[in-house]
């Protein structure tokens, strides 16, 4: 392609037909419905994290499949120049075409009441079907049980919805003399809300009921490809279907159908004139490892190209993150033991933690242990992995700067929340910077230090090591509401790091951070930080204020240790 502005980027839009016609942006993943053919299955469950392309793909392969479908849709992609497979296949089956994403409900009445909503409208646009010459009677009051509404309101029976996409596959089947396909997206999502809101067990039943009549044994069904985040346990939804294929981010089969790769994004950059951005966009939105294949968070590509485009200065953003909710990580968070928080800090660091994955789990078992968490977290995109020791272990990594801030945002505010629900620790604290106790200053940091996940990147310059312990001190500090708290403030011959202006008109305090590597040089960094603070005439802000009782602080970090020392004016 030649470097051409004119096709606007789908931020937003998941619908294979629409990107299509209005002259969208298209990367071609058309190789998915060849390799579908060549990996057989009749039932075929792919599992990938939020924003990876799972329902744009589905949606491609409903526009691929269907009876009377546009082939011009595919005109330049790949898929075309495998003839043989468009002649058998294309626009050969009768399709049911179903996204679970808005099935959800405070109650279990509602949430059903969502998927009878959802098949009735599926089996509404099949319409043919009302005067279908190939259906007989019952075939038609069946048609009609699927599609009801009165007062308001679809009216399914019970037994109506548990048969409902069996049903719907078979009269398609009868209609057209051709098996039908099933697609679903999102299939998990009822199961998460369900959980989510105490009635999943009443859901798993209903899922279980639907899915095993529509995907076992049923004559009428081509094959099913089905799509979610998580690989709900195969004996809780999926019992006795033998016809069943996983194909989960550990999986080589299919691993660059989802999500970009480098080539992909090189040309996506490259078509409107972003080349020189491709570094940033690797370190902020690449690292997720699916097979054999390393891809990039299409949803953050997509929303970074469509800004930068426009605007040659802008930055690259956390847009996943924004948009899937961290729930997970502050779970994981607030679970965390001493263990769990050393390995945290690793994986923060950039070092990889060896871990025994399952990866079948129902939505009861992930919060039982803190295993589990690890395990939904390399599933849903937050860990990916680097490989496979000898054990069969994976080592799990943190997989890009955007899920590293995910962590990092996280942490701060279990630190905050952790921090402030001590108040007699806190108040001890404030009393003794007020007082000059150096003492009741360093065993009060030095514990939150160790009792923290520390977001220190040991790869960081000091001077972003400086930072963080000076955003922290601060955070403490200004929880103190008697007290105004300054950061970095123009004074004398340069710039303060903290100045606090106390409830006592008189008294001030002026403090400077540092850190070092060692720990042997942390009294006489002290010293130097209180030199600086009188060189540089950094009281003058207080004194002009005519605030004469002002106390120095000398404060030095080291990893998880601190050293105070304070003097008087």
């Amino acid at each position: 392609m030649v470097k051409n502005e004119k096709l606007k980027l789908p931020v937003g839009i998941d619908g294979f037909e629409k990107i299509r016609r209005n002259g969208f942006y298209y990367i071609d993943k058309t190789k998915l419905i060849e390799q579908l053919f060549f990996n057989w299955g009749e039932v075929n469950l792919f599992t990938r994290p939020r924003r990876f392309g799972k329902t744009l793909n589905m949606s491609m392969l409903k526009c691929f499949f269907e009876i009377g479908m546009d082939p011009s849709l595919f005109d330049g992609l790949y898929i075309t120049e495998n003839k043989e497979l468009c002649e058998q296949h294309q626009g050969q089956y009768p399709v049911i075409f179903l996204s679970l994403k808005n099935v959800e409900g405070n109650d279990f009445e509602s949430a059903k009441y969502q998927m009878m909503e959802l098949i009735s409208k599926e089996a509404i646009r099949h319409s043919s079907l009302r005067e279908s010459e190939a259906m007989d009677e019952n075939a038609k009051k069946a048609y009609e049980a699927l599609t009801t509404f009165s007062d308001g309101r679809y009216q399914m029976t019970e037994e109506s919805l548990l048969s409902s996409l069996q049903t719907l596959s078979e009269l398609l089947s009868t209609h057209y003399h051709k098996k039908t396909v099933i697609l679903i997206d999102e299939y998990d999502v009822p199961l998460d809300k369900a959980f989510q809101h105490g009635y999943y067990k009443d859901m798993v039943s209903l899922i279980r009921t639907m899915f095993g009549k529509a995907l076992k044994s049923n004559s009428a069904l081509a094959f099913a490809v089905l799509t979610g985040c998580l690989r709900v346990s195969k004996e809780s939804i999926f019992t006795g279907l033998n016809n069943f294929k996983i194909l989960s981010i550990t999986d080589t089969r299919f691993d660059e159908q989802f999500g970009f790769t480098d080539t992909e994004v090189r040309k996506l950059l490259f078509d409107y004139h972003l080349e020189d951005r491709f570094e940033e966009v690797k370190e902020w939105y690449d690292g997720y490892r699916f097979g054999n294949a390393d891809v990039y968070c299409p949803w953050d590509v997509i929303n970074f190209v469509d800004r930068a485009k426009d605007d040659k200065e802008a930055k690259p953003e956390a847009y996943w993150i924004n948009t899937s909710g961290n729930d997970l990580v502050k779970r994981f968070i607030d679970k965390a033991n001493k263990t769990t928080k050393s390995e945290i800090e690793r994986l923060i660091n950039g070092e990889a933690i060896e871990k025994e994955l399952r990866l079948d789990l129902t939505y009861e078992e992930v919060d039982q242990s803190i295993e589990n968490l690890w395990s939904v977290l390399f599933t849903t995109g937050y860990l990916t992995q680097s490989g496979r020791d000898e054990s069969g272990a994976y080592r799990l990594i943190i997989p890009n700067r955007e899920v590293r801030e995910v962590f990092r945002l996280q942490i701060n505010e279990w630190f905050k929340k952790s921090i402030f629900s001590n108040t007699a620790r806190l108040t001890a604290f404030w009393k003794a910077f007020e007082e000059g106790d150096t003492e009741g200053i360093e065993q009060y940091l030095n514990r939150i230090l160790s009792n923290s996940i520390s977001v220190f990147d040991t790869k960081a310059r000091k001077e972003e090591k400086e930072i963080s312990y000076h955003n922290l001190l601060v955070g403490i500090l200004t929880g103190n509401a008697d007290w105004l708290v300054k950061s970095n403030v123009e004074a004398g011959e340069g710039f303060a790091d903290i100045i606090v202006e106390t409830d006592d008109p008189d008294a001030g305090i002026v403090v400077e951070l540092k850190y070092t590597k060692n720990f042997d040089d942390m009294k006489m960094t002290c010293q130097k930080a209180i030199d600086q603070i009188r060189d540089r005439r950094y009281q003058e802000y207080l004194l002009n204020d005519d605030r004469k009782n002002i106390r120095l602080y000398g404060i030095t970090f080291c990893k998880k240790r601190c050293c105070a020392i304070s003097e008087k004016l």
